[in-house]
């Protein structure tokens, strides 16, 4: 049994192996659903090595999204970090804590689950993570929300400061991608407003119950201090609204075969790319978002001068 070092004591867990997993589940008349993307992980050895990439502490406070049966939430809790999960499925959120006591008893206190959907979260209904204090996210995420899920929590929680994903391998390629990559798209250059993303790891499909029929990645991000890119600072705080700015990336992503002139037209006067210093035959795929940043505030600037007109 692995023992992992904390400030205060050494804590040996109880991880989850497929018959564990599927014993809880029997026990709970459990089956994982498609309807909310469910694949168990039931290989105590990807869980830690997710949590060794995210480098969790006894001091950090840690949510995780999607826990399931709990596999990666003792993990998490074997560090003694503190934790908040959120579970959309009412079953096995009630099942959760009981596992919690069955295999790590002495981490009951330093735990709990809300059962909620994670796309309507907010600081007002989560309040574990309503302060100053900065916490991380640690999770498996269900494959066809897990774009919205990241951005939704980078909008609403202004101290989330990083996080450590499981994701389809695809999600994770598009996440960590760059300007002019044919992968590089809306969710690689929203998700570059907040800070960076770089893929940490692959994840086979034998450590999954029932076993998903793609591969699986790790995505480690981290939170510009500011908490946006710093080409969004001003005086006053973000220069460029990030609504425009992702108003934007929408416009020009929706046609990407189309020249930023051509999507743009509705959304940007031809004067403003030059004030950008864009060229606007360009396509929005080759752009940073800096440069969306750069067309935004020459947009704010010349509504600035007609209202000042």
């Amino acid at each position: 049994m692995t023992e992992y070092a904390t400030n205060n004591a050494t804590m040996q867990g109880h991880l989850l192996g497929a018959a564990d997993i599927r014993r809880i589940a029997d026990e709970a008349g459990i089956s994982p659903t498609k309807k909310f993307g469910q694949n168990f992980v039931i290989d105590p050895g990807t869980v830690r090595r997710i949590v060794r990439e995210a480098a969790v502490t006894a001091d950090d406070h840690v949510l995780e999204v999607g826990p399931g049966l709990g596999s990666l939430t003792l993990a998490i809790l074997e560090t003694g970090a503190s934790m908040t999960a959120v579970e959309i499925d009412p079953s096995l959120a009630e099942r959760l804590p009981n596992t919690i006591a069955e295999f790590m008893p002495d981490a009951v206190e330093r735990f709990r689950v809300v059962n909620r959907d994670a796309l309507t979260v907010s600081p007002e209904n989560l309040p574990d993570f309503s302060g100053d204090e900065a916490f991380t996210l640690v999770a498996n995420l269900p494959y066809n929300v897990a774009t919205p899920i990241l951005l939704t929590l980078l909008e609403r929680f202004d101290n989330l400061r990083s996080f450590l994903v499981m994701v389809q391998k695809e999600v994770a390629d598009r996440l960590a991608a760059n300007p002019g990559s044919k992968i590089y798209g809306t969710p690689s250059v929203k998700l570059a407003w907040y800070g960076t993303a770089e893929r940490a790891g692959v994840i086979g499909r034998n450590v999954f119950w029932p076993a998903p029929n793609v591969d699986s990645a790790l995505v480690l991000f981290k939170r510009y201090e500011g908490g946006h890119t710093p080409a969004a600072d001003g005086a006053g705080g973000p220069a460029a609204r990030r609504e425009t700015v992702f108003r934007l990336i929408d416009a020009a992503f929706g046609q990407r075969r189309k020249t930023l002139h051509a999507a743009l037209k509705k959304l940007v006067p031809d004067e403003v790319f030059g004030m950008a210093g864009i060229d606007p035959t360009r396509r929005g795929e080759t752009l940073t978002i800096d440069e969306f940043v750069a067309l935004t505030r020459a947009l704010d600037s010349l509504d600035g001068e007609a209202n000042a007109a």
